[in-house]
């Protein structure tokens, strides 16, 4: 698993935390940043698949 999966994953949570906390306290714009953070890390994620892929791991 390369940098890029794990840097990825973190910010798939990251964004996951963001959200959550944006739409309980009611802070539209944080729940925006979270979902972008979101959408960062899952093709931050498949980005690095397809080095893993072509590195042959």
């Amino acid at each position: 698993m390369g940098k890029d999966r794990v840097i990825g994953a973190a910010k798939v949570v990251e964004g996951k935390v963001k959200t959550a906390v944006g739409k309980a306290v009611g802070d539209a714009k944080l729940a925006a940043e979270g979902r972008a953070d979101t959408i960062e890390g899952k093709v931050q994620n498949a980005i690095g698949g397809i080095k893993d892929t072509l590195r042959g791991k």
